[in-house]
């Protein structure tokens, strides 16, 4: 049985925790006595109490997140009232910041606020030695990334099968976006770039083709030699994801991207908003004509599946600013658009601007805004619902053809909430919804509010299913199919669903 046990509870199945096992590589010989236990957010407390106490360890490690605080924190308490002698360590984002007012804090014995990798070493081995440290928030300044053992050999051979492998080549971010905990920390570490590479040949050799890098920006943590790595393996499953800083993407990064067979390479591209005055209340400095610019040579010059984001509700952002930004990049017509609402992550500096922008928060998580000077209440849930909604018309990949006929005249902002607020009068709900139910209601908004003929709007969905290999187009829409649908693209990579769905 494992002395300690590190844990926590992903969003899903398919995800891994990247964090857990850098504390597990970082034991050193301490780690042949660990054991890390990953569970989901839809298990119960009790089952992860019962899971975790039949490993009968001295230490349990919790690592928490926005998404898994309230089952964890109840299983915090489960823990420690069934073996009180437990100790309890806690350590992560959610934790790191603001840590004596949440109730978890009672019913832990140790925090870890900040990097974890050394100090959770420190602590283990003072408890084994019976010597425990008597302060409770232990913090860690920054370690060098030299002094950090990768924990990539821990990707066991279900993880590279089944799961998200997470990997870092830098870490820090040099930009102080209010709303981000990056913000906090501008210096920028990059891994020794040979230890990293040898560790992705193993990866490699192993079966690992899905890789997601975690840094804050490509042009930070990213080089060329790294991009040459992937592309000199000329595997039809690679797939990478990256995120990115668009204004300062350099030509040689450009160059080697657009080299990578399609859909190969995913960028994730933090828009966030066109509107000069509200990036720059936020304190993000971005150069909204070249972050334009940027974007469409990447679509135009490269075969990258780019995925981009804005979000709503930030300080002295107006319904007309969010249409402004959302309409000038539809245009750009990136495969997807992640219209995020703005959240007050614990520690983060947007919480500077409460008093003056009168921003209220949902107290629970995931503290997603609720109103603010601006955006009342109901205008808010109505961008809320156009969210959840443009993630399942746009981003899926489902209605590529069908969505031409939103952004043809007028506002594509505009056109898209009505559309939300449309389907959401008729559906009542805006998750869990059949994909035949949801082209029955696109059909029906095509033709009686956008004036579309039956006709057009049959033969656009039937397009659409067709192009996916889909059958049994539903009938009030079939009846109306007057053109024979193109047949699905050959040679379908091994991609993820969306992006599979967008490149066909």
């Amino acid at each position: 049985m494992p002395d300690i046990v590190l844990t926590t509870a992903n969003a899903r199945f398919r995800h891994s925790s990247l964090a857990l096992r850098y504390l597990k590589a970082n034991l050193t010989e301490l780690e042949p006595s660990s054991e890390i236990l990953e569970f989901t957010i839809d298990e119960r407390p009790g089952d992860l109490a019962e899971k975790i106490l039949t490993r009968r360890p001295r230490i349990v490690g919790l690592s928490l997140y926005l998404w898994n605080t309230e089952l964890l924190g109840a299983t915090a308490a489960l823990l420690k009232r069934i073996r009180p002698e437990l100790v309890l360590v806690l350590g992560g984002p959610e934790i790191s910041y603001e840590t004596k007012q949440q109730p978890i804090y009672d019913d832990c014995d140790y925090v870890i606020s900040g990097p974890g990798e050394r100090p959770f070493y420190a602590l283990c081995r003072a408890i084994i030695d019976n010597r425990p440290p008597r302060e409770k928030i232990i913090c860690n300044g920054r370690d060098d990334l030299k002094d950090i053992a990768l924990p990539y050999h821990l990707y066991t051979d279900e993880d590279i099968a089944r799961r998200v492998i997470y990997l870092e080549a830098s870490r820090g971010c040099p930009f102080r976006c209010h709303f981000c905990l990056s913000s906090l920390d501008r210096r920028v570490n990059r891994f020794d770039e040979d230890s990293l590479l040898a560790a992705l040949e193993h990866l490699w050799q192993r079966g690992a083709r899905q890789f997601k890098f975690i840094d804050r920006a490509l042009h930070l943590g990213i080089s060329p030699r790294l991009l040459t790595f992937f592309l000199e393996k000329q595997d039809p499953a690679l797939f990478c994801h990256f995120e990115l800083v668009p204004d300062r993407l350099s030509e040689e990064l450009t160059a080697l991207l657009a080299r990578f067979p399609a859909g190969a390479i995913q960028l994730e591209v933090g828009v966030q908003s066109f509107d000069d005055e509200v990036t720059a209340r936020i304190g993000r400095r971005q150069d909204g004509a070249k972050t334009e610019q940027v974007l469409r040579t990447l679509l135009a010059d490269t075969r990258i599946h780019l995925h981009t984001d804005l979000v709503v509700g930030l300080p002295g952002q107006s319904i007309d600013s969010i249409a402004g930004s959302f309409d000038r990049l539809i245009r750009i017509k990136p495969q997807e658009i992640q219209v995020g609402i703005l959240k007050r992550l614990r520690g983060a500096p947007i919480a500077d601007h409460d008093e003056q922008w009168a921003m209220v928060y949902n107290p629970r998580p995931p503290y997603d805004i609720l109103h603010n000077r601006l955006i009342d209440f109901a205008t808010m849930q109505r961008l809320k619902r156009f969210s959840r909604f443009f993630d399942l018309v746009y981003n899926s990949g489902n209605f590529v053809t069908y969505t031409e006929l939103l952004w043809q005249d007028g506002s594509p902002f505009v056109r898209f909430l009505a559309l939300s607020d449309w389907l959401y009068d008729r559906l009542g709900r805006t998750g869990s919804i059949a994909l035949h139910r949801l082209t029955e209601a696109l059909f029906a908004f095509a033709c009686q509010e956008l004036n579309t003929t039956p006709t057009e709007a049959a033969n656009r969905l039937a397009a659409d299913f067709s192009r996916l290999g889909r059958t049994g187009l539903p009938h009030p829409v079939q009846r109306h199919v007057t053109e024979r649908p193109p047949r699905p693209s050959d040679g379908a990579r091994d991609l993820a669903n969306r992006q599979q769905r967008h490149l066909a």
